[in-house]
């Protein structure tokens, strides 16, 4: 009688550092493993290797490896040829209606480089991971369709405290964190501002056009998870009026601090927030809709409270980043015993 041995997973992440929500996300999986007893290791590759992947050294897995985790815009260069291979989809990039937003090269760049990538990445793993459910759908769509299980980033929220109970701040003061690109819907920011008037102000990162002036100040980049929460504590709100987000890393996070959040009711955001319990909804690039959600926030404060509770239960029953870290073993558990089956089948 032949006995099964379950093996232990070990994983390599060989991983591009592109300063981005990718990163964290490594990281952060990363540290829970160790916490859980297993082995995992980053190798860092420059952000070259995402555009001219010849120009850097192909590293080797550690011996112990056996398994590894990738990020779908990994070159097939750096694909370890005889592990099994889990991909995480971390955006929804590709999505025809976000064309608009990108300039002629961009657009050449991720229609004639960054797809073929993708493509191969996506035929080579044995699992593909989604971030939302809108990103697994884009990526169907647009790249190949096959099956894609969906797993939320998540947050520590044991890490994050629960926003306090306060007054609200007089002016009520509104938070934006992330990139200054159109298709983060910065460019509604300003008209959202002047529309709401000196009663609100609005905290802001990622300018480097340089500065906005009236009621918008910018604070500047936030370095560590440490700083975003210290400044949501220091909010009433998150206003992020995102055209599309293949999964809204900052939002989950303001809902781990307790922070309603006004956001687009389109992409993967009714994914994270639900309409009139954890913050308000909106239709895209509707700025009056965007006034209108600020103002009822600021004009009760049993509402405001409400949403911040709800915001914080939600993140924890479903963003966790223990639940996200406990998928994913299971993954890998599930992927290294096929890849032992497959192979011994070929051995025998």
């Amino acid at each position: 009688m032949t006995m099964h041995v379950t093996r232990v997973p070990k994983v390599w992440f060989p991983t591009v550092r592109a300063g981005s929500g990718t990163d964290i996300f490594t990281m952060r999986l990363v540290e829970r493993l160790h916490e859980r007893g297993l082995q995992a290791k980053i190798t860092w590759l420059p952000l070259r290797a995402e555009y001219a992947p010849w120009s850097v050294i192909v590293p080797q897995p550690p011996e112990w490896a056996n398994i590894v985790h990738v990020n779908t815009w990994l070159h097939p260069r750096f694909h370890p040829k005889n592990l099994p291979i889990v991909a995480t989809l971390h955006h929804s990039v590709h999505h025809p209606e976000l064309e608009r937003y990108k300039g002629r090269l961009r657009a050449a760049y991720h229609n004639y480089w960054i797809k073929p990538v993708e493509r191969s990445t996506l035929q080579r793993a044995e699992r593909v991971i989604a971030v939302s459910q809108f990103a697994a759908e884009a990526a169907r769509e647009t790249l190949l369709d096959i099956p894609m299980q969906v797993i939320h980033n998540g947050v520590d929220i044991d890490k994050v405290q629960a926003k306090r109970k306060q007054a609200q701040q007089h002016p009520y003061r509104l938070l934006y964190v992330g990139n200054w690109a159109s298709r983060k819907g910065v460019d509604l920011l300003a008209p959202i501002l002047r529309e709401l008037g000196n009663e609100f102000e609005l905290l802001y990162t990622g300018n480097t056009a340089g500065s906005v002036k009236g009621n918008m100040r910018d604070i500047g980049r936030l370095t560590g998870s440490g700083a975003v929460a210290a400044v949501m504590q220091d909010a009433d709100a998150l206003l992020f009026p995102s055209r599309s987000e293949g999964f809204p890393l900052v939002v989950i996070e303001a809902m781990a601090n307790g922070l309603p959040v006004i956001t687009t009711k389109d992409s993967s955001m009714p994914e994270a927030i639900e309409d009139g319990v954890s913050g308000i909804l909106c239709p895209q690039d509707d700025v009056d809709a965007f006034v209108d959600a600020c103002r009822r926030l600021a004009a009760d404060p049993m509402l405001q409270q409400k949403m911040s509770d709800a915001a914080r239960t939600k993140a924890k029953r479903v963003f966790s980043l223990d639940l996200m870290a406990d998928t994913y073993i299971s993954i890998y558990q599930s992927c290294i015993d096929g890849h032992k089956s497959n192979q011994d089948g070929r051995e025998s």
